[in-house]
């Protein structure tokens, strides 16, 4: 929270000073709410509630007008699923003159419902929004993904059809595509002019985000397709995104080429498996093991000094990779990404809220109450085209190990990494 000045006098709450993106301050929040609801630590809820209802809009949609210049379809599914967590968690609402967090949710569904594109590349959302940013076009996993996310809990959370309806459809298109491989990697996308070239970069917030709208569709349909779909990219995930028993952004991690955007995007792969754990409790074997031996790395790459880059105490300044001690990179993203690690060991609470059960098979009944590798030049700073830096390397040997002993662990490390 050093790094956050948006709720001090004459700043503007939900915005990041450079060299952040307006996206990531919606990450930032997504990711308070779900150390509330882990923790119980309600210190951050009113800079959280702020900076959500002051970015969103005119219209209710996160779409507001000193964003108009940058922002695209991926940045504002980003702070969508940030209202949606809130909804899901039971986060302190809004006051009654306001949109509720599930309102603006489905406020920005119907934005993208509307934006779909099914005269060029046979559907999909672009990239940008608006025809005159760079990369409208390009139609990315990022945006659909956090369409899809977005769809897949909203449909959860109402029993909509229409949400169903979408999320498969979502879905079915990357599929189409060649976007989600028969092998449930995720690539990046595919441009307008040339819609059979997929860009084959892999990001871990985009396999994060769909395995966690695939978990969703199973808690609430309990069909074999979407166990078949959350299965593969679980696959997915360990065979690209696992090293040595941690998680890596494969794509970049290991060659230092990762932009400041892709630094954060681990935290969302970290939700979206802690989430499967709870809408699908049969992979909690497998998930749960990575969980605990990823945040024991990040925890232990949590021990850098006060730097003009890092205001925080000395010796919390958490570093990018996990898979070796602190590498002298800081930033929001490498916090979040360490705070989402450290807290998804924490069990119990979170997965009794979202009715989860242990015998392996969906629920229907309702929850208690995101973007795409980057590139330089870009408008917004979720997304883009760029050419992988390094070959995906091969999942580790996971240990079984109760997760719960991670609460012993890790209990002295939580508040020093905030």
């Amino acid at each position: 929270m050093k790094y956050y000045n948006g709720n001090e006098t004459g700043q503007i709450p939900g915005i990041l000073p450079e060299p952040y993106y307006w996206w990531e301050t919606g990450a930032l929040f997504d990711t308070l709410i779900d150390y509330w609801a882990q923790t119980g630590d309600d210190a951050y809820n009113a800079v959280t509630k702020q900076g959500l209802l002051w970015q969103t809009g005119e219209n209710n949609d996160f779409l507001p007008a000193n964003q108009t210049e940058a922002e695209g379809n991926d940045d504002q599914g980003v702070w969508a699923l940030a209202a949606l967590s809130a909804a899901e968690r039971g986060f302190p609402s809004a006051s009654s003159d306001q949109d509720q967090w599930l309102a603006l949710a489905q406020n920005v569904f119907d934005d993208f419902a509307a934006r779909w594109d099914a005269k060029v590349c046979g559907g999909g959302l672009r990239w940008q929004i608006f025809t005159f940013n760079a990369g409208y076009d390009y139609k990315n996993s990022a945006s659909n993904g956090v369409f899809f996310d977005l769809a897949a809990r909203l449909y959860l959370q109402t029993k909509n059809g229409t949400y169903a309806r979408w999320a498969s459809d979502v879905f079915a298109w990357e599929q189409k595509a060649g976007l989600i491989s028969d092998s449930y990697q995720v690539f990046d996308g595919v441009h307008t002019a040339s819609c059979g070239e997929v860009n084959k970069v892999q990001s871990s917030m985009n396999a994060g985000i769909f395995l966690h709208g695939a978990a969703a569709m199973y808690n609430a349909t309990a069909s074999s397709e979407w166990k078949t779909r959350v299965d593969g990219l679980l696959k997915g995930v360990q065979s690209t995104f696992v090293k040595d028993d941690v998680l890596v952004e494969a794509a970049c991690e290991e060659q230092g080429t990762c932009s400041t955007d892709m630094q954060s995007y681990k935290s969302y792969l970290v939700r979206g498996l802690k989430a499967t754990t709870e809408w699908a409790p049969y992979t909690r074997q497998t998930i749960q093991p990575l969980l605990l031996s990823s945040a024991q790395a990040a925890a232990a790459a949590c021990s850098g000094p006060t730097t003009k880059t890092f205001l925080g105490r000395s010796g919390t300044a958490c570093g990018f990779s996990w898979l070796q001690a602190f590498d002298g990179k800081t930033g929001v993203g490498e916090q979040l990404n360490a705070l989402s690690a450290v807290i998804s060991t924490i069990s119990g609470a979170a997965a009794a809220a979202q009715g989860g059960d242990d015998d392996g098979e969906g629920s229907s009944g309702a929850a208690a109450n995101g973007t795409s590798t980057a590139g330089s030049g870009k408008p917004s700073g979720t997304s883009g085209p760029v050419k992988a830096s390094v070959t995906p390397g091969g999942a580790g040997t996971r240990v079984a190990v109760d997760a719960v002993a991670a609460v012993v662990a890790l209990g002295g490390v939580v508040v020093a990494l905030l």
